[in-house]
């Protein structure tokens, strides 16, 4: 059987950068309170009016991708687009992307929509795919743009500190070699929970034009929902399962990863992972300092961090691992 391997990586941000201090300006928060609970510091916000949007930056990560993958647009087979944040809400920014970049083929384009951990269900379909034979070369991307839709007042403050913009993206390629390339993946669910992380409007049961008639200021649904200390909770427990369910099923044990990349949701998740796991600060890659929680183009955009900096090397055992809205958890054990 074939297995998929990682070829190339490119990642994308806006330029326009959000400190904290900047969000003092807003609501009434400080830079050593979001510091404190999150770790984070900076994150990026794209600029209302603006070329960047979800599709737009997924494009420009894929473009960095294709060209550290030293291939052509033309060689990509398929694509997997990971979103909670879709320039509209259909059709999905896959068949943006497709048009953006220029196929001349009408490739097949998927959109997931498995927000934090959107980009391994990705990864994991594309592997599929390919360890199938279906295709030889996936292009799967990530990206967000959450400043748009963030209550950005007090009101709002426990989520929106959070929240950035970015876009990550990987391009996956058949191999004969075994044990290289991705070893295996693992997706979960438990939807009793889907409300404790969530936005619920608009929906179909409760569209636009009843939004406007009601007119209601303090209608808060059409803003993300955390209950935070619960989330937390779940997934400090669920990052530790699903990473120790990857390791299992390749018999590796934790001092043999060379790197784990989490998805960036709290520096104080990773941390704690981090300790229970007792991997040394070289073997975690955290960026969520400077980008905040990115979402399903957390884990791609950090990858492609990684790789540029040299943290990720040939021969390395990486180690992907989400947690998010659904619930949903996942994870991927890579042999780079």
């Amino acid at each position: 059987m074939k297995q998929a391997r990682i070829i190339g990586t490119g990642h994308y941000v806006p330029e326009n950068v959000v400190k904290n201090a900047d969000l003092e300006k807003l609501m009434d928060t400080n830079d050593a309170w979001i510091q404190e609970r999150t770790g984070i510091k900076e994150r990026r916000h794209i600029v209302p009016g603006g070329e960047d949007t979800t599709s737009t930056m997924g494009a420009k990560a894929a473009r960095m991708a294709i060209q550290n993958a030293g291939i052509a647009v033309d060689d990509i087979d398929f694509i997997v687009f990971a979103t909670l944040s879709p320039d509209y809400y259909f059709p999905g920014p896959g068949v943006m992307l497709q048009q953006q970049l220029g196929f001349r083929e009408e490739i097949g384009a998927l959109d997931v929509r498995n927000q934090c951990s959107g980009f391994i269900y990705s990864l994991s379909i594309a592997d599929q795919f390919i360890k199938t034979g279906m295709y030889k070369t996936v292009l799967v991307v990530g990206s967000e743009v959450h400043s748009g839709g963030l209550d950005m007042t007090t009101r709002g403050r426990g989520v929106s500190v959070i929240f950035g913009d970015g876009a990550g993206a990987v391009v996956m390629q058949a191999t004969e070699e075994q044990g290289r390339g991705v070893l295996s993946t693992h997706l979960h669910s438990e939807g009793q929970h889907a409300e404790e992380l969530a936005l619920i409007a608009p929906a179909t049961t409760d569209w636009i034009p009843n939004y406007i008639e009601r007119n209601d200021p303090e209608d808060i649904r059409y803003y993300p929902y955390m209950n935070g200390n619960f989330v937390f909770k779940n997934a400090v427990m669920r990052f530790q399962q699903v990473i120790g369910e990857a390791l299992t099923a390749n018999a590796y044990s934790a001092d043999q990863i060379d790197m784990l990349i989490p998805h960036q949701a709290n520096l104080r998740i990773s941390q704690f992972i981090q300790k229970q796991m007792n991997l040394p600060d070289d073997r975690v890659f955290n960026n969520i300092q400077r980008y905040g929680n990115t979402t399903a183009a957390s884990i791609p955009l950090a990858l492609s961090e990684a790789v540029q900096e040299g943290k990720v090397k040939e021969g390395d055992l990486i180690c992907l691992a989400a947690f998010g809205s659904g619930f949903t958890w996942a994870s991927a054990l890579i042999r780079w």
